[in-house]
Order: C-alpha cells, then sequence, then structure tokens
C-alpha cells in the first residue's frame, strides 16, 4: 500500500490537481481567473477532491505496467528512432568528457589539504559512474548501469542475469531496504515526469498570459529537483547491489544447487553459473542436495567440460 501510495498514486495527484487547476480557472479558453479554481461550496470541494481522487487512481492503474519504461527513457535508452538516437550520441559524447575531467582531477597531482579533498571527492564520483565506452546520456542511467555492470561481475556473475535470482535470496532486512530504495527511486521518476507533463500542459495553457509563465518555470524546476532525487536514489540502490552480492552470492548457489565454490575455483564457478543462466551453456557443474556428500561439483579433473 506504501508504494501504491507514493510511487504511483502521489504523482498522479499532482498531475490531475495541476491540470484541473487550468481547466477550472479557464486557462485553455482564455484570461486566467485563479479565484474560480477553489469552489465556494463545500459540497462542490468535496466533489472536487473525490475527482482529483479518482482521476489519480485511474491514472495510476493505467501508468504502472509502465514503470519500467518511464525510468528507462529517463535513463537515456534513446536508440529507437532515428532523432532520439541522435542525442543520445550526443549527450553521451557530454558524459565522457565528465567522465574524463572527473579522471584528470581524481589523479592529477595534490598540492595542499584542498587538492586532496578534491582528488578525494572526484575518486567517490568517479566510482559512480561505469567505464568511459558504455556510459549512457543521462545521469541516472549512468548511476544505475554502474551497478548493472559491476555489482557481480566483480565475481564472475553476469549481475544482469543474475540479479533477479538473487533478488529472492536476500534477508528480509535487505530486502526491506532494497524496496525502500526502489520506492524512492521510482517516486522521484514518476514525480519528474508529472512535473515535467505540467510544463508542456501549462505553455499550452498559458502561452498568450506571459505574467504565468512562472507555472512553466517552477514545474521546470520541481522537475529538475525530482530528477536530482532520482539520480541520488539510483546511486544508492547501485551500491545496495554491490552488498547484495558481497553477503548472498553463494546463497544462490545453494538455491540452483550448486557447489560452493573455494576461493580460486570462485571465477571459474560463477562465470560457469551466468553462462547458464544466460543460455549460452549446459552447465558442466554437478547438482548438489542434501542427500549428497562431499563431491566437489566438478567434472572430471575439477575443471569445466
Amino acid at each position: 500500500m506504501r508504494r501504491v501510495l507514493s510511487v504511483h498514486f502521489a504523482p498522479c495527484a499532482l498531475f490531475v490537481a495541476g491540470v484541473l487547476a487550468l481547466v477550472r480557472a479557464g486557462s485553455f479558453s482564455g484570461r486566467s481567473n485563479w479565484h474560480a479554481v477553489w469552489p465556494q461550496r463545500s459540497a462542490a470541494a468535496l466533489g472536487l477532491v473525490m475527482t482529483v481522487v479518482l482521476g489519480a487512481a485511474l491514472l495510476g492503474l493505467l501508468a504502472q505496467p509502465f514503470q519500467v519504461r518511464a525510468v528507462r527513457v529517463l535513463e537515456g535508452y534513446w536508440d529507437r528512432w532515428f532523432l532520439t538516437a541522435w542525442l543520445a550520441g550526443a549527450l553521451a559524447g557530454v558524459q565522457r568528457r565528465r567522465w574524463q575531467a572527473l579522471r584528470r582531477r581524481a589523479h592529477g597531482k595534490a598540492g595542499g589539504n584542498a587538492d586532496l579533498r578534491v582528488r578525494a571527492d572526484a575518486r567517490r564520483r568517479l566510482a559512480g559512474h561505469p567505464p568511459a565506452e558504455v556510459l549512457l546520456p543521462t545521469a541516472l542511467g549512468n548511476a544505475l548501469r554502474a551497478g548493472e555492470l559491476s555489482a557481480g561481475e566483480r565475481y564472475g556473475l553476469t549481475t544482469l542475469t543474475s540479479w533477479p535470482r538473487i533478488f529472492f535470496q536476500v534477508s528480509d532486512r535487505m530486502s526491506e531496504v532494497l524496496r525502500s530504495t526502489r520506492d524512492a527511486l521510482d517516486t522521484a521518476v514518476n514525480l519528474c515526469w508529472a512535473f515535467l507533463t505540467l510544463v508542456c500542459v501549462g505553455a499550452g495553457a498559458l502561452y498568450d498570459e506571459p505574467s504565468l509563465w512562472w507555472w512553466c518555470g517552477t514545474c521546470s524546476v520541481l522537475a529538475a529537483l525530482a530528477y536530482k532525487g532520482a539520480v541520488t536514489a539510483a546511486q544508492a540502490y547501485s551500491g545496495l547491489m554491490h552488498v547484495v552480492y558481497d553477503l548472498h552470492r553463494f546463497d544462490l548457489l545453494e538455491a540452483l544447487h550448486y557447489p560452493l565454490p573455494t576461493r580460486e575455483d570462485e571465477p571459474i564457478v560463477f562465470a560457469g553459473v551466468s553462462a547458464v543462466l544466460e543460455g549460452r551453456k549446459r552447465s558442466w557443474l554437478r547438482y548438489v542436495h542434501e542427500a549428497d556428500g562431499g563431491d566437489d561439483g566438478l567434472h572430471g579433473d575439477g575443471e569445466p567440460g
């Protein structure tokens, strides 16, 4: 219920209330009369509130299946159409130049304490970015990609294919933290979309009233703040993804009934598991069940077959 209210209902309620305010003020048909937005009679006010509630509930239900797409668009996956693909390439170039500037700052010569702090901050920020060759056009996309391409890869697992499986092996406390952080990310993304849409609606309704262009400016600032919140939540979520693999990668092996590896065999075993999950080849690992003995789980001489 908390996710439904914060992620879907609240952003939709803001959007519906904003559009309804413009309609009641007459902004689409002439000069705006903001005194007409809130009704004088209590019965009419109650009806207005119910309209917002019902409209937000319906819009939230319609938009819920597109939550992943809403995030991915803000991440910068724009390669489907020519114009957006060109824009994605241009913005990715900007992100690469920023990455290179961070790298130079992180590995430059340090002088006094101020320079040391600058280098430390640059290294921290650089750690939250993926490699330069896979940078996406937006800060949100790079914050999430940093986790998607490194959380499991440090141990030989492919994060994108193993994450849906390892997620169900985490502890209750970790699961709650992950869901809370993901809810914060989705809420910020939906708020960003709500305010951006209100900018467009406001531009169409108030284009002939320059004194009310503050509507579009205010909504633009709020959309930028929501986007910044989404980036911050995405960075926290990527960090938690690393923690999940640190603590629960062996739980994934047990759930799949594969043997626990030694420290030396760990990259080989996890690379084999990733190949199976990706459907690239059959597993060369033997299944290990509770009744099994001390089988090392490898074929023949311990090398993948």
